[in-house]
């Protein structure tokens, strides 16, 4: 059975296992979060982006880029970094504003 479960997931061992299922954890936060976005849209009737996105999306991508990392892919190692950036930027960015309101 688990010979059958590694073969379906090519993977060899325990450990490229459970770095899938981590990077299967990431983007289930990272997909959570067009949910959150999309609920707070509907209740307020226009597009709105909750603060709660922009943590899931710091957190997916973080989960994301660890197994991109792992897994040694440039292309994925590169666009999860740069998103990361992104997020935290605008974290910064609703933080300085709430500061100065």
């Amino acid at each position: 059975m688990v010979e059958g479960l590694f073969e379906f997931l090519h993977v060899h061992s325990w450990t490229e296992f459970w770095w899938i299922v981590i990077g299967l954890g990431g983007q289930l936060m990272f997909t959570g979060r067009f949910l959150v976005q999309w609920i707070a849209s509907e209740r307020q009737r226009k597009s709105v982006i909750p603060l709660a996105f922009w943590y899931l999306s710091i957190a997916g991508g973080a989960v994301l880029l660890a197994y991109a990392i792992y897994r040694k892919d440039p292309v994925f190692i590169l666009g999860q970094s740069m998103g990361l950036f992104i997020y935290l930027r605008n974290l910064w960015l609703i933080r300085a504003e709430a500061k100065g309101a």
